[in-house]
């Protein structure tokens, strides 16, 4: 856990009385203060120094708060502004705000509570001050394949996905849910000859199984009921390109004989018409079945499984590429902010060790969702460790192997709270502010792990 950062604060207000009393509670805290009585004075210190925050008074004479706001956010842009006002109105608080203001803090800040509130949203400021300074950079980016990862298991794949994307071989792409088996049928069509012709998609496990194969070979009119209008089917409109059959495990044994023939053949018959269409198709397939044990109860032909698996594509699960969770993380939650307009927030060291030690059932997918998750309800830009362990352990999927999580979190939990206190000498509110958690939370943290000074 790192140490509480020493901000520069500076002060502006007229009254004598306030400043100092300001000045000394931040100073308690550890923070660097400088004090000016008006706007003008307050323009002269940011032009000769750097601040992370500005306490600013909106009621001063000659030069008020909300004049000097938006001078002092083009002289500084990288400082945190927030105002304080004894006449807090709405209509003050949203004109604070236009001008670019970070909070509105009512006076009289001479309660615990007032100051308490002051701290913490200092210390929010203080976060986006560091983050306009130094913007948070995802530190992987998607490669040519649209994949992310530089372990064994991934190299390995792509590797595979390079010298296969050039031929006109079907391929046929095996993994669990969640592993990206789409991502990987999009970078071989992507890498092939057929590049510039259509991708087309299908997911056999998505539509009612009557409804695949108008789909899969399209209808004429009147084929059937609801039938109102002749349809093109994917097959043919893959004509030139790629079809993708995710979920092909699903597909109806009737539906299986026919793509077979259309495979076979490159025809393609519409369902109630007599005539038959000629297409040039590559076919990926796709599925997360043990089709072997379908095979052998009857519910896969045999036939349809040898065309379709002339390439074979095996695609890792996460937890056999544990070094790629950290920056695949990062980049899920980098995006996942910039998506939700969030500011951007980046992942502890303990975050990212409680990411790599979790089986993730719903591989690639379930972290994605996890970070996004992360985006719009951690405050503050740092994701720590128990931000979520919560959200972790108390999934239902999580299978019996991981049992073991909920002590390894606790654990390194309690190691981080006891080095803040310690090296706050026991003092619980600066030990809070390290940790990045308010007192109370703390705490009961401390009382629930048997933590105290001996």
């Amino acid at each position: 856990m790192t140490a509480k950062k020493i901000l520069q604060i500076l002060v502006v207000d007229d009254d004598p009385a306030i400043r100092p009393r300001l000045r000394g509670v931040l100073e308690d805290e550890g923070h660097e203060v400088r004090e000016a009585a008006d706007g003008r004075s307050a323009l002269e210190a940011l032009e000769a120094a750097r601040f992370d925050v500005v306490l600013l008074d909106v009621k001063m004479p000659g030069m008020t708060g909300l004049d000097a706001l938006p001078l002092m956010r083009e002289m500084a842009p990288g400082t945190a502004v927030i105002m304080v006002s004894g006449e807090s109105t709405i209509s003050i608080a949203v004109q604070a705000v236009k001008r670019g203001a970070f909070d509105f803090i009512e006076k009289p800040l001479d309660t615990p509570d007032k100051i308490a509130l002051l701290l913490g949203v200092i210390a929010q400021a203080a976060q986006l001050t560091e983050l306009r300074r130094h913007p948070v950079r995802s530190p992987a980016a998607p490669n040519d394949l649209g994949l992310i990862g530089s372990s064994p298991a991934i190299a390995a794949l792509m590797a595979d996905i390079r010298r296969l994307a050039p031929s006109n071989g079907k391929v046929f792409i095996t993994g669990e849910n969640g592993v990206g088996k789409d991502l990987v049928a999009n970078a071989i069509h992507r890498l092939s000859k057929r590049a510039d012709q259509p991708f087309v998609k299908l997911n056999c496990a998505a539509l009612p199984r009557d409804l695949v194969e108008s789909e899969l070979f399209g209808h004429e009119k009147g084929a059937f009921t609801g039938a109102v209008a002749r349809k093109t089917g994917r097959l043919e409109r893959a004509d030139g390109g790629t079809l993708f059959l995710d979920e092909i495990g699903d597909l109806s044994l009737e539906a299986q004989a026919k793509l077979l023939r259309a495979i076979e053949s490159g025809e393609v018959d519409r369902i109630g018409s007599t005539d038959t269409v000629k297409v040039d198709v590559r076919v990926i397939a796709a599925t997360n079945k043990d089709l072997h044990a379908a095979i052998e109860v009857g519910d896969f032909r045999q036939d349809l499984y040898f065309r379709l698996n002339a390439l074979p594509l095996h695609v890792p699960p996460l937890r056999e590429r544990r070094s790629d969770i950290g920056p695949l993380a990062q980049h899920f939650l980098a995006a996942s902010c910039e998506a939700e307009a969030k500011p951007p927030k980046r992942l502890s060291t303990e975050a990212i060790a409680v990411l790599e030690d979790y089986r993730w059932p719903g591989n690639v997918r379930e972290l994605r969702n996890l970070m996004e998750r992360a985006a719009i309800l951690v405050d503050g830009i740092e994701v720590r460790a128990e931000d979520l362990s919560a959200w972790l352990i108390g999934d239902d999927e999580v299978p019996s192997e991981s049992t073991g999580l909920r002590g390894e979190i606790e654990r390194r939990e309690v190691e981080a709270i006891r080095r803040a206190l310690e090296s706050s000498n026991w003092n619980v509110t600066q030990a809070a502010g390290t940790l990045g958690i308010d007192r109370t939370n703390l705490h009961r943290k401390m009382r629930k792990f048997g933590l105290s000074r001996r």
